[in-house]
């Protein structure tokens, strides 16, 4: 059954406007408060939600209607502030609570905000989990009686605890001593935790995008507009350059020569470093988006690779059905299941730094192994639902391009699961025959979406 709310990583949108508004959140907060105390009821405990926040203005005003929901459905609640998604994903377990929510658009501009929920385990909820709360949206709120009202609390440790976990990722005596690393925060989530893990390592640091103001999240900085880490890295002449996104859960680096290595070359180095360091990798998952170079280089390797749907739920539901420890997407978002639950930026970080330091290699030489496809993404606004599967003019334009590309490339339409957006995609050999069928198919899913 479809769901009326979430999408694949949670409800997201503009503020003020569809049901981004403080009083959907507050009912939101209410719906979620009931089904995670039916949950925490059944297994003897006291409900406990922990909520915490990116750095976009909004999360104040979403923040105090989320609490007052969860109050009025009798549910605890611990705040902790402005963290990265995957810090809530691990505090949720170590404070066992019932349930962590995380008020955050990622990627997207300050202007819109987001509500995604994790289960005590730390992971995505379940579709079962997420339209039970959607049918308590349906239903009158009624506050519990004032003896049974939650009561709130805020956690003061919270960084501190998350630094010391992100830190246990990596051997004891791992060090980057010596090693100059750019990091750029997006002005969002990490702008406290991330500088301090690498300093705390040992790494000369220097800060970018680490002074958010609530309107400048990933405003030319960050994982999704590299440029400024790109600029950074040579005007300090560091040796390496990390980026994140808005919330933490996505990572991309920058080599001593200014080079980008996105998220597909970042799971090529910790595959290759697993298989150089324990003897084997199981394998690995990516996604329809991962580069065909990814899949190549892992052949090469002897390295399983199977590809999900578009989502870090759906990388990870596959990585569990194969038992695999690593998969993500060409974003950044990538999920080290050996140490963690979910996508988490800065683990992803430690993980190529270790192979960097105990290779003796830089990481233009770690990467080098794995040579990318040309592949072009184009996002096309969508103004109306349109079924790319069956619609007849979209279909004759990709058997088109495939048949000029044969079995040198691929196409790949789908919509964005957080955007009101067609992702075109088309991958080859050649650069600029990609660019041209690429814009081609993009003009023509316009004229059909729009």
């Amino acid at each position: 059954m479809a769901k009326q709310y979430f999408g694949t990583d949670g409800i997201r949108g503009k503020v003020g406007s569809g049901v981004i508004n403080p009083e959907f959140i507050l009912k939101l907060g209410w719906a979620a408060g009931r089904v995670f105390s039916r949950q925490a009821e059944s297994s003897g405990v006291t409900p406990r939600i922990i909520i915490g926040k990116d750095t976009r203005i909004s999360g104040y005003m979403f923040e105090s209607a989320l609490e007052a929901g969860l109050v009025a459905a009798g549910v605890n609640v611990a705040l902790i502030g402005p963290m990265p998604t995957p810090a809530i994903a691990y505090l949720t377990r170590t404070f066992h609570c019932t349930a962590g929510i995380v008020i955050s658009a990622s990627h997207n501009p300050f202007y819109d905000n987001g509500i995604k929920f994790f289960s005590a385990e730390g992971k995505k909820l379940s579709d079962e989990v997420e339209h039970a709360i959607e049918a308590e949206l349906s239903q009158p709120m009624v506050t519990v009686d004032s003896i049974n009202l939650g009561k709130v609390t805020r956690i003061e440790d919270a960084s501190g605890r998350y630094i010391e976990f992100c830190k246990s990722t990596v051997p004891n005596g791992f060090t980057l001593s010596g090693v100059k690393v750019v990091v750029d925060c997006a002005h969002g989530a990490t702008y406290q935790v991330a500088p301090s893990v690498l300093r705390e390592l040992g790494a000369d640091v220097v800060e970018i995008g680490a002074k958010p103001d609530g309107l400048n999240i990933n405003e030319k900085v960050g994982s999704t507009e590299p440029d400024a880490l790109v600029r950074a890295v040579l005007e300090h002449k560091a040796d390496i350059g990390v980026a994140f996104d808005g919330d933490g859960d996505r990572v991309l680096f920058v080599d001593h020569r200014g080079e980008l290595v996105d998220g597909d070359a970042i799971i090529y180095v910790i595959a290759l470093d697993q298989l150089r360091t324990r003897g084997c990798c199981e394998g690995v998952v990516g996604t329809l988006m991962s580069n065909l170079g990814l899949e190549l280089a892992m052949q090469k390797a002897g390295i399983p690779f199977v590809r999900a749907n578009v989502g870090d739920r759906y990388v990870n539901q596959l990585m569990k059905e194969k038992g695999w420890a690593l998969g993500g997407e060409s974003s950044g978002h990538v999920i080290c299941s050996d140490v963690t639950t979910t996508g988490d930026g800065i683990v992803a970080a430690l993980k190529v730094f270790f192979a960097v330091i105990s290779s003796g290699k830089t990481l233009a030489e770690l990467v080098a192994g794995m040579t990318p496809c040309p592949q072009l993404m184009i996002n096309v606004r969508r103004n109306k639902e349109v079924d790319l599967d069956n619609d007849p003019e979209i279909q004759a334009a990709v058997h088109e391009i495939e048949q000029i590309l044969g079995r040198n490339g691929r196409v790949l339409l789908r919509p964005s699961g957080t955007e009101p957006l067609i992702r075109v995609m088309v991958e080859g050999v050649d650069a600029e025959q990609v660019k041209v069928l690429a814009q081609q198919l993009a003009e023509k899913v316009e004229s059909v979406v729009s």
